[in-house]
């Protein structure tokens, strides 16, 4: 399957908000999706990481970079990220960041310098092939969020209403 970069990241999105992450941890693994194919990296690390939702990687990284943040000292955060994850999985989602990472892969984890105020470098998006299983996958794992097409869902307010058609 062929996707453009936004709707990669729509997908990713939307996959992970289907396994059960929040929709911040959501927002940050559709990006982290992007910048994972954009420099070839194994899919197989994004499956992997949808499937261990409720935990996992997808609520770990992105909360580990916001304690990190927190504890900057003006416009410069420095740390040790560690997380349960493959070590390209990790950098896509630094490459994901809105601000300047410089990171140094160490026994403990990522030793990185934040640059807050300085934005990242960005990479113009480009379109993505996303292997056939990974994309069913992550299809599957966002339907989870579309409502139910039932009598008691459209008596809910799910659905177009006939003023909605005119």
């Amino acid at each position: 399957m062929i996707l453009s970069g936004n709707e990669l990241v729509a997908l990713a999105t939307k996959a992970a908000r289907g396994a059960g992450a929040p929709p911040q941890q959501a927002a940050a693994f559709g990006r982290a999706a992007l910048c994972h194919f954009q420099a070839g990296r194994a899919p197989q690390h994004l499956r992997a990481a949808l499937e261990a939702l409720p935990s996992g990687p997808i609520l770990e990284i992105p909360l580990a970079l916001t304690r990190l943040m927190e504890s900057a000292e003006g416009d410069v955060a420095e740390g040790v990220l560690h997380a349960d994850a493959p070590p390209d999985f990790i950098q896509s989602y630094l490459e994901a960041q809105s601000f300047a990472i410089t990171a140094t892969a160490s026994q403990d984890g990522f030793v990185l310098t934040c640059a807050l105020s300085t934005p990242a470098p960005r990479v113009l998006p480009v379109r993505v092939t996303l292997p056939g299983g990974l994309a069913a996958r992550m299809t599957a794992l966002a339907a989870h969020l579309l409502v139910p097409d039932t009598a008691a869902s459209r008596a809910g307010g799910a659905g177009a209403g006939l003023t909605d058609n005119d």
